[in-house]
């Protein structure tokens, strides 16, 4: 979402991320036009009438579980953003039986939270092939 028109999303999609992610952003882009939701979240900037680049991963009950927000030169990673919805939802799925280490992608091992756990973490991260 951003203060951009549908239309120039279409363009970006089209010309720029469906280079970077086979298929292109596999979601609908929305325009905020007039910045109302950047100004729930705290990034739109009324005297340039600009967001800052954000992104919040929101759940299905509406609770923000992440976010970055990044200025301008810095570019964002679209495959980092999805590798972390998966992990969101792989553990919304486990109904929090199970945690996704850094850099867990699906099919990789994850951790058990729980007393067993509790200073093991490094002991079962640097033996477990969630880091491959």
């Amino acid at each position: 979402m951003s203060v951009d028109s549908i239309f120039v999303h279409k363009i970006w999609n089209d010309n720029e991320l469906s280079k970077m992610v086979k298929g292109g952003v596999p979601f609908p882009m929305l325009s905020d036009a007039g910045g109302k939701i950047g100004s729930v979240y705290g990034i739109y900037d009324a005297d340039a009438g600009v967001e800052t680049r954000g992104r919040f991963i929101i759940d299905p009950d509406g609770i923000v579980q992440g976010y970055e927000v990044l200025t301008p030169p810095v570019g964002r990673n679209v495959s980092e953003s999805l590798r972390q919805v998966q992990a969101f939802q792989h553990v919304r799925a486990s109904k929090g039986t199970e945690a996704t280490p850094s850099g867990w992608r699906p099919g990789k091992k994850t951790l058990k939270p729980g007393p067993d756990l509790v200073g093991r973490v490094w002991e079962v991260w640097k033996t477990s092939e969630a880091f491959d």
